[in-house]
């Protein structure tokens, strides 16, 4: 494997992701990999882009939101504008996911409850049963 660049089969081993993956990033201009014919040939930029376009997704931004993001890179102003507006975007995400969890253990709470009256019922009925034959 070369420092340079990587093809498409060292990529998805390097990020743990398919060849489909790689293709529709670069369909939706978010990497640009050196085209030599059919190869696609993938450089430390492309490797820089695609690991913040996943971590991105695992906290749940839009693939337009990351876009946006990487877009703010070559402002000149030393990555404030792009870090300004990922902060903004991660305290959003953040505050929704924490929301989601708070609803999800709700909902295990409320599940395990039903459930421990299900188990009830269920020794309750056994319990008839045996007792009746």
């Amino acid at each position: 494997m070369t420092t340079e660049t990587l093809n498409i089969r060292e990529m998805c081993d390097a990020f743990d992701v398919t060849p489909r993956t790689l293709r529709f990033y670069e369909a939706k201009e978010l990497l640009f990999p050196i085209r030599e014919g059919q190869k696609r040939l993938f450089t430390k930029r492309d490797r820089a882009r695609l690991k913040l376009i996943l971590r991105g997704k695992r906290f749940g931004f839009s693939l337009e939101e990351i876009r946006q993001l990487l877009d703010l890179y070559h402002m000149n102003d030393g990555q404030e504008a792009q870090l300004s507006k990922t902060y903004v975007l991660a305290e959003r995400h953040l505050a929704a996911m924490e929301a989601q969890k708070a609803e999800l253990e709700e909902a295990i709470g409320e599940l395990k409850e039903q459930m421990a009256w299900g188990a009830e019922k269920l020794a309750q009925l056994a319990k008839k049963k045996s007792s009746a034959a």
